[in-house]
């Protein structure tokens, strides 16, 4: 008999950089944590927003209690990665990531299941980057959705532009 299915969470932020793993370690040989987008969200809403449970719950969509156990089960996999040196991969989860007109990334269609929608390979930095920056120079330009501030070149010298984290609410 199977349980309820999972209520798809509602995350208004997609990371620009989406792997971490320890320096001087070869790929190869590394053991690595799946944090889940929704696990992200959770983390940036309570972490860095400072929200409350309850206040993160209702922008995510989601029961307090959910809430409470998507944030705990992340806390676990930060934790375990800095402990034990493992990487940390961000994707996928049960997650809707609305546009501005409701639809997902680019107004492809909403953006639901774990990993399979459009967009989930490309990495599309769609999160709450106002600015891209370049860390050489410190030129700043405004940041064009849906096209990584990575991909973007300085337009005084060149060189690939970083993201800077701006809060959109």
């Amino acid at each position: 008999m199977r349980g309820r299915p999972c209520k798809k969470r509602r995350i208004s932020f997609y990371p620009e950089t989406t792997y971490f793993k320890p320096a001087g370690i070869p790929l190869q040989q590394m053991q690595e944590e799946i944090l889940g987008l929704d696990e992200v969200e959770a983390i940036r809403l309570a972490d860095l927003e400072d929200m409350t449970q309850e206040q993160a719950a209702e922008k995510m969509e989601i029961s307090r209690i959910t809430f409470l156990r998507i944030i705990d089960a992340a806390h676990k996999k930060i934790a375990k990665s800095l402990i034990y040196g493992k990487a940390i991969k961000m994707e996928g989860g049960d997650k809707i990531m609305p546009n501005l007109d409701g639809t997902g990334p680019n107004g492809a269609g909403p953006m639901t299941g774990r990993g399979a929608g459009a967009g989930q390979g490309r990495r599309m930095g769609l999160g709450g980057t106002a600015q891209c920056v370049c860390p050489d120079c410190g030129e700043k330009v405004a940041h064009t959705r849906g096209i990584p501030c990575a991909q973007t070149k300085c337009p005084k010298c060149g060189n690939r532009m970083t993201g800077k984290y701006c809060p959109t609410n």
